[in-house]
């Protein structure tokens, strides 16, 4: 019998939202900065909200969720995420 070894869930977050980036990570979840062409090896994606455009660009591309960031905390961001992606390992 093999065992298999948990894969990390890894979340893309926009450039500036550092707070949430940091909080992702002490749950366990890997974290990279976004950019167009990494976006295919995020399993979600955090913006600020700040941009309507950035969002309509880059759904079409991440294959999980596009999670605003506009008017929520860290806490409620990474309670988000575990809500859409089940935690932080698959």
């Amino acid at each position: 019998m093999s065992v298999r070894k948990a894969r990390t869930r890894v979340v893309a977050v926009e450039d500036g939202l550092r707070p949430v980036a940091e909080a992702l990570r002490e749950r366990g979840y890997e974290v990279m900065t976004f950019t167009e062409g990494n976006l295919d090896q995020a399993e979600a994606l955090v913006v600020s909200g700040q941009d309507d455009n950035l969002l309509g660009v880059h759904t079409r591309q991440v294959r999980g969720p596009v999670i605003s960031a506009e008017g929520k905390t860290p806490v409620e961001i990474v309670r988000r995420v575990e809500k859409e992606l089940g935690g932080p390992e698959v």
